[in-house]
């Protein structure tokens, strides 16, 4: 086209746009017409202006889009405002661009890279030569302020492949060059400027760097690598949280705070609970007290699993690689598994070149003790549950404490049920996951639903027979859903349930799974009323997840302070003086045997010395006996945390802590 007819042509083009109506549906149902395509701050503005003034973004068809985004076709439109649940995501994409525009304004020739939003804020990856160290931190804060001050237009616009990578390359920016050629041939690049600061990004992004606000913190620094690839260039990470406002951003600070102080690795050595150490990374080393903690806590759900009609089995550690490799396993997580093989040559000759793996899960295992034997109809359901222990390479980054580790126990169980038993052994499941966090201190729940992933197995009929099922199933149980797009496992969708504990932190336990592919792939079938051989229904299902990372969560939930059912030493007798020797012995003796799990502390320590160490190891209680004591026969029992003490006879003393040490649900 020459220059002369392209005007012409885009006027027409424009004219021709300008003549088509659009009608915007609002979340109330409500419809505004517009003779043209329009923008959501032409809505906004059109609806009032108050809400013109607080629009940040829309959405769009349930998508979320810039507000300056052209609506050129019918659309149901919704206003993002600061008060909506998108409204973070947004604020803590555009803190990362504000913070690479001023580090590039303070350091001169440093690259970006790559900048998202994570949970609770944002980072931005850098290449620079010279470390940056936390005192820079107030510098560049200064002058984010200073670019929110300046309230810079953020714009979309659409680029040439060739037009941004030449910008790039003329700015020194290789990186950032390097990942144009990365993107595919058919993929609109857009680019977002604030200002005269620019970078490729999908968006959507605020309407200007004023809207961000000041509720933001430099928290702290990392190293990275280009791509993740420690073969590439270094890279120094820099994180950041940002909020609402400064409430928010002060709750936020005084949650670390606290989390802190509940941090699960400090209070395990306070506690003698558990130590890890390089000879076995990624393994704990459980202590008495700590084993203890684990032995409670697994008797407590070996009680509600028996309860729940469930079969306890125990599967092998080491298997042949064939069987991953036939459940797809080995296909999706061989990067994260274990392999082992005999060492000398006479023994891999005598094993004919097998390889085996150490289990990184159960399900395949589960479907084994399923096929042995003719199964009827009249089996099912079948409940198999299992204390199982695997492996799993995590890389020594990724690693924290016991919460993420290499070798765990999964308290995991697997339902082999028809089609027409899912909502059913659904509504049993969520029944007993429901008492079980409660029985546990965590009454809040939310349940995300996280449907088909892109590297699946499995047909979409067959997805969408699973998805249907374990949403039809969710809804009988009274679940209220959060939609996590493209997170179920490789064979099905899932439910995932989320805790809250004590400081508002969220934490992914408990999961259900409805799975039609793999008995299939490991060929599980049972008899059915028709005499016929049908595919059972594979329903996988956890409760805690693992037990480290469970017991991590309660220790951080509790700060140590476990209810007495759980706590591994439930009290203390503590003698004032040395008379009292035999006595606090006695007193030992009558606990024990009511199953009270109590320790003796005869010491030539003064009382106060001994109160004190007691209540720094957690110790929910502390009988205190001397002279007086003996001679009456009583106790002078102390709570944790309290100041006062009541002076009990030794039998209600024992039978006061037999009935609040009681295991819930029992």
């Amino acid at each position: 086209m020459n220059q002369a007819v392209a005007p012409a042509a885009a006027s027409r083009k424009a004219e021709a746009a300008a003549g088509n109506p659009v009608v915007v549906t609002l979340p109330d149902g409500q419809q505004r017409r517009f003779d043209a395509p329009v923008t959501g701050a032409d809505v906004a503005r059109a609806i009032g202006p108050g809400l013109a003034k607080a629009a940040l973004a829309i959405k769009r068809d349930g998508k979320l889009t810039d507000l300056k985004a052209p609506i050129e076709r019918d659309a149901r439109i919704e206003i993002v405002t600061a008060k909506s649940p998108e409204t973070l995501e947004l604020l803590r994409h555009d803190a990362a661009h504000v913070l690479a525009e001023a580090v590039q304004e303070l350091y001169p020739g440093t690259q970006i890279t790559f900048g998202p939003a994570t949970e609770d804020g944002f980072y931005y990856d850098f290449a620079r030569d010279e470390p940056f160290t936390p005192d820079d931190f107030a510098r560049i804060e200064a002058r984010m302020r200073e670019i929110v001050d300046r309230d810079e237009q953020i714009e979309c616009e659409v680029w040439d492949r060739a037009k941004i990578k030449r910008y790039f390359l003329d700015h020194g920016e290789r990186f950032k060059a390097e990942w144009v050629d990365e993107l595919p041939e058919d993929e609109k690049i857009t680019v977002y400027r604030q200002g005269n600061w620019l970078d490729m990004c999908t968006g959507p992004h605020l309407p200007s760097t004023g809207k961000l606000g000041k509720a933001f913190k430099l928290m702290k620094l990392s190293g990275t690598y280009w791509r993740g690839d420690r073969n590439n260039p270094q890279l120094q990470r820099i994180y950041g949280t940002a909020w609402a406002d400064d409430k928010q951003l002060a709750d936020y600070l005084h949650r670390l705070e606290e989390a802190e102080k509940r941090d699960h690795r400090r209070i395990g050595r306070e506690m003698d609970l558990f130590h890890l150490q390089e000879e076995a990374v990624g393994s704990v080393f459980w202590h008495a007290k700590g084993w203890t903690l684990w032995q409670t806590l697994e008797r407590y759900m070996r009680r509600r699993l028996d309860a729940a009609g469930y079969d306890e089995v125990k599967t092998p550690q080491l298997v042949d690689r064939v069987l991953w490799e036939r459940s797809g396993h080995w296909e999706k997580f061989a990067h994260a598994m274990f392999a082992a093989a005999p060492r000398s040559d006479e023994a891999q000759a005598e094993e004919g070149g097998r390889s085996y793996a150490l289990k990184p899960m159960n399900c395949p295992c589960h479907v084994q003790i399923f096929r042995q034997g003719l199964r009827s109809y009249r089996d099912l359901p079948l409940r198999l549950a299992e204390f199982g222990s695997c492996h799993r390479y995590e890389p020594s980054g990724a690693m924290h404490g016991i919460m993420r580790v290499r070798a765990f126990t999964q308290d995991d169980a697997h339902i082999f049920c028809t089609e027409d038993q899912i909502t059913e052994e659904s509504i049993k499941f969520c029944d007993l996951l429901r008492t079980i966090y409660r029985d546990l201190g965590f009454p809040e729940m939310t349940v995300k639903f996280s449907d088909r992933p892109p590297q699946r197995a499995g047909s979409d009929a067959i997805w969408d027979r699973a998805e249907t099922a374990l949403k039809d199933a969710a809804k009988a149980a009274g679940v209220e859903l959060i939609n996590n797009p493209g997170e179920g496992a490789f064979y099905g969708p899932k439910l995932e349930f989320v805790l809250r504990d004590a400081i508002g932190r969220d934490w992914q336990c408990g999961t259900l799974q409805v799975d039609f592919v793999l008995p299939e792939r490991l060929d599980a079938s049972y008899v059915a009323e028709d005499g016929q051989k049908h595919r059972p229904v594979m329903l996988h299902r956890a409760i805690l997840g693992s037990f480290e990372r469970f017991i991590g969560i309660l220790i951080e939930h509790y700060a140590g302070k476990f209810p007495l059912w759980l706590a591994p030493v439930q009290a203390v007798v503590a003698t004032i003086t040395s008379d009292a020797d035999e006595y606090a012995g006695k007193v030992l003796a009558a606990l024990k045997e009511k199953g009270i799990r109590a320790d003796l502390d005869i010491r030539n320590e003064k009382i106060n010395y001994k109160v004190r160490e007691h209540s720094l190891a957690k110790v929910p209680f502390m009988l205190v006996v001397g002279r007086k004591e003996a001679e009456t026969g009583t106790v002078a029992i102390r709570e944790l945390g309290g100041k006062a003490q009541e002076v009990l006879a030794l039998e209600a003393a024992v039978l006061k802590l037999v009935e609040l040490g009681r295991m819930p649900s029992s």
